[in-house]
């Protein structure tokens, strides 16, 4: 079985991180579950709780696209434990208002039932993706 194939949770998580970095929405959309609850932190620029597939795409992936050039999430260690999937990784970006460019470490929380991302929640230093936007 494949990685398209598979259901176990890093291989789902992986899915989502390889349709993100190539602009694949659709792809990106089948990952997550018609309920997913998809949480970016407080402080960040998308701040909130987003639900459905076409609300975390509509809200975060097409909005970081339209203000970022580059926007990439580059997914380095994966520490799974059942359904629970944690992805220490690295975004890099260019903020498209300032020029500044982006280059922060941030970790990821996926929970995956079903091979469908059911819950994401983000943990990223705030302060320094404010900093590129300002």
């Amino acid at each position: 079985m494949g990685l398209n194939e598979s259901t176990e949770p890093a291989d789902v998580v992986r899915r989502q991180y390889l349709a993100s970095a190539a602009g694949d929405l659709a792809a990106l959309r089948a990952t997550l579950a018609p309920d997913v609850e998809w949480t970016e932190m407080a402080g960040f620029p998308l701040a909130g709780t987003y639900r459905t597939p076409e609300g975390v795409t509509a809200n975060v992936m097409e909005v970081l696209g339209r203000d970022w050039t580059g926007w990439t999430a580059h997914d380095d260690s994966y520490v799974v434990d059942g359904e629970n999937v944690v992805v220490l990784a690295r975004y890099t970006a260019r903020n498209d208002a300032t020029g500044k460019d982006l280059n922060v470490r941030v970790a990821h929380h996926f929970v995956v039932r079903g091979g469908l991302i059911v819950r994401f929640e983000q943990f990223v230093d705030t302060a320094l993706v404010r900093d590129a936007m300002a």
